[in-house]
């Protein structure tokens, strides 16, 4: 009983100390842990006893939160060009993020794990500052850095990309390495910068002369620390997986579908295929085959595959660049369900009615052979009518996998399934790595047919294993958090939009719905995917909002995702029936651990997003540098001291619009309103307004781009001579205009640019 206790309260502190918990009474806790009636009265005496210890408090409203560690906040800093940055603390706290003025932030650099004080609490206009100062690094986030080795009067310097270090790092010898000048490096800092020292570090490799081809792909990759090739032991355990593999014999003992009519479609451009669909006409419904590729019986735990794989944790896809989670011998090959080639699986089977409504499931380890390799784009040509060359039965089985991912979708929506509708673009590269052109992505209905079926999968077997009560790395998707909640409500009053700040679902899908086709669409699906939660892998009993699902766990891409090939393995167990062997069960991964396979993953999952983000925007912005006076339209996405956030809706970049290139006024900046006030001209510019813009400069170093209003410079104001200036009521921005927060969304930004759909396996999902 003592043990059963200990667990509860184990289980209690790390949901509250997870960064994404939010405090709550101890009924809605209990309800977010997913604590059975009968476990409640056992799961308030393990509150009550946590509390008698003080690890946890209640706090106002009676909420269970973590006490305050003696006033010292623990959280990621976020520094600024001009000094000053931002504390993220890794739990709630009651002001947000903790502001650091200049001077105040020790030796710290953006992406470091601090601890902080509060030193000042007060208001700037209508809201509350609280600021404060640095007085340790907990952890440094990097120390090594890529950037252009130039010269400075008789010193050498090293200018860092990005925006994680944004002063200069001084250099001893740069000839120790060879390195000259126009050279981009690689730098380790050996002393880091503070407010009056300056950092100092040594060149460890040099990547080559800046501004060559494929030279800010190699720095991207350096930059994220990604790996790159895999050591000699993963390799030769990937041939030994071939040499073993005798088909005659794993065939015999698995269900053998190889006479069935089964296809995947793809990318034009894919090479590991990883899913494949069939689909039987039954008892006036379906029954649909979702087939993944079986990594897990090439990839054996506790092998160097197995060990090389959980390190990565994920492929990352780059523009013309792909880092594969598992040596191409696998993941091009044996895993890869190949058109023609017999290849095994591990099939879900999902019955359905007549109306896309789940009856029954089963698995199996199955083997197919796909009958036909199709692209996205002959799977909209067929199901579009120009179906003339493609056998019968394949034209057949698109038809009814259409009507079904209808009827899913369908049901899926009004279940509460949440769909954003943003637009998105694919970068046209030449065989050097430059961008000549954008593209809108192919949004036709057979991306959405896939991610139906991919996401139907991944949610029966979560039910699965849910259902017998065992744990496993699921895929949640925490409720926006109140504050997310109470600034979406606040921005969308300024777009003229209703929304309380305690919007239920059905609230939120109906303003969706409200603005579909109209101009302000675009503000309002950006400013609710920017509310949300991450998405992350965890083990805690926490559904996904964005699909309205109660669980949900990644299964459908173990040939890049990690964490499906852990369940692929789990699902291994309950076939062979030994799940139901309490002493086989001791032997699973426990909580703990995958609590920490969990974090390890959302963490290269996050980096091979942010790496694929920043080498895209890298592109655009070189390839921008050579369109300078373009003129096209766009959109405001943030208003702050600075200027206007305007996106070029044609690139899908933010640009910065600056106070001194607007037209002579004076403007008054209003940021909980989210607008500025022209007092001379009365023009009021506010989030989601439409703009003509002109591309004015870019900085591809800084990652910056530079707007000018078109057709309203200042020399087409004509009245006055006097520099436009912005006169401020606070100092607080309007918005925030980061890269929006990693969320599961439907039809997301593809990670892989031209070669492969991220929608594929549920997107994001």
């Amino acid at each position: 009983m003592a043990r059963k206790s200990d667990e509860l309260s184990s289980r209690i502190l790390r949901h509250v100390s997870d960064k994404q918990y939010r405090p709550q009474k101890i009924g809605r806790l209990a309800r977010s842990m997913g604590i059975e009636h009968g476990e409640y009265s056992a799961f308030r005496a393990a509150v009550k006893e946590l509390m008698k210890a003080g690890r946890v408090v209640l706090g106002g409203g009676n909420q269970v939160m973590l006490p305050d560690a003696a006033g010292v906040i623990i959280g990621r800093f976020r520094g600024h060009e001009r000094g000053f940055g931002f504390v993220v603390p890794e739990s709630l706290t009651e002001h947000g993020d903790l502001f650091i003025p200049p001077g105040a932030s020790l030796n710290a650099i953006t992406g470091d794990t601090v601890a902080a004080r509060i030193t000042r609490r007060g208001k700037a206009g209508d809201f509350s500052r609280v600021e404060g100062e640095i007085v340790e690094v907990v952890e440094r986030g990097q120390s090594r850095f890529v950037g252009e080795l130039v010269r400075h009067g008789r010193d050498w310097i090293v200018l860092p990309d990005g925006n994680a270090l944004h002063s200069p790092i001084a250099i001893g010898d740069p000839s120790a390495r060879g390195a000259r000048e126009g050279d981009q490096v690689v730098v380790e800092l050996t002393q880091f910068p503070s407010a009056d020292v300056q950092g100092r570090g040594v060149i460890v490799e040099v990547l080559g002369r800046r501004g060559e081809p494929g030279i800010d792909t190699i720095s991207i990759i350096r930059h994220y620390h990604l790996p790159e090739g895999f050591l000699e032991p993963v390799l030769e355990d990937a041939r030994r997986a071939v040499r073993e593999y005798d088909p005659q014999q794993v065939l015999r003992r698995r269900e053998d579908l190889r006479g069935e009519t089964i296809i995947t479609i793809d990318p034009d451009d894919a090479r590991d295929f990883d899913d494949a669909i069939s689909i039987r006409r039954a008892g006036g419904g379906f029954e649909l085959g979702v087939h993944i590729a079986d990594v897990s019986h090439f990839v054996r735990p506790g092998r160097p595959l197995d060990g090389e794989a959980a390190h990565r944790g994920n492929s990352v896809y780059l523009p013309q660049r792909v880092i594969p989670m598992l040596p191409e011998t696998l993941s091009n090959g044996l895993c890869s369900l190949q058109e023609g080639e017999p290849r095994l699986c591990k099939t879900a089977f999902i019955q359905y009615d007549k109306n896309g409504h789940r009856r029954q499931t089963r698995f199996a380890n199955t083997v197919i052979q796909s009958t036909r390799r199709l692209t996205y784009r002959e799977a909209t040509r067929i199901l579009d009518g120009a179906a003339a060359g493609y056998p019968e039965p394949v034209v057949q089985l698109l038809r009814d996998m259409d009507s079904l991912a209808r009827l899913i979708q369908k049901r899926r929506c009004g279940q509460g399934m949440i769909v954003l509708d943003l637009p998105e673009v694919e970068l046209v590269l030449n065989e050097d790595g430059e961008v000549t052109g954008v593209e809108p992505t192919d949004t036709g209905f057979p991306h959405t047919i896939i991610e139906m079926f991919m996401v139907e999968a991944n949610e029966v077997v979560a039910e699965l294993f849910t259902g017998v009560d065992v744990p496993h790395l699921r895929r949640i998707h925490p409720d926006p958090p109140p504050d997310s909640r109470t600034k979406l409500a606040r921005l969308l009053r300024v777009l003229g939009k209703k929304l309380p700040e305690t919007a239920e679902r059905r609230e939120l899908i109906r303003l969706l719905e409200s603005v579909k086709g109209r101009p302000e669409a675009f503000a309002v699906n950006l400013a609710v995917l920017r509310s949300m939660a991450p998405a992350e892998y965890s083990p805690r009993r926490v559904g996904h909002f964005a699909l309205a699902g109660k669980a949900y766990s990644h299964f459908t891409s173990p040939i890049r995702r990690y964490p499906d090939l852990l369940i692929h393995r789990l699902l291994d167990e309950h076939l062979a029936g030994r799940l139901k062997v309490r002493k086989h069960r001791a032997s699973l991964p426990s909580e703990e651990t995958l609590v920490e396979v969990g974090k390890h993953c959302s963490y290269t999952e996050r980096r091979a997003e942010d790496a694929e983000r920043e080498l895209r925007m890298v592109k655009i912005l070189q390839f921008l540098s050579t369109r300078l006076g373009e003129v096209g339209s766009g959109v405001v996405t943030g208003v702050t001291n600075v200027g206007l956030f305007v996106q070029l809706r044609r690139y899908l970049v933010d640009g910065l619009v600056r106070f001194d290139d607007l037209a002579d006024d004076w403007w008054d900046l209003d940021p909980r309103g989210g607008c500025m006030i022209g007092q001379r001209s009365g023009r009021r510019i506010k989030i989601g307004d439409p703009l003509q813009v002109q591309i004015a400069a870019v900085d591809i170093a800084t990652r910056k781009l530079d707007l000018a209003l078109a057709g309203d410079a200042p020399e087409a104001a004509g009245e006055s001579s006097q520099r436009p200036r912005a006169r401020q009521h606070e100092s607080k921005p309007a918005a925030a205009t980061p890269t929006p927060r990693r969320h599961d969304r439907h039809r997301r930004a593809s990670p892989r640019g031209r070669q492969r759909s991220q929608r594929r396996g549920g997107g994001r999902r």
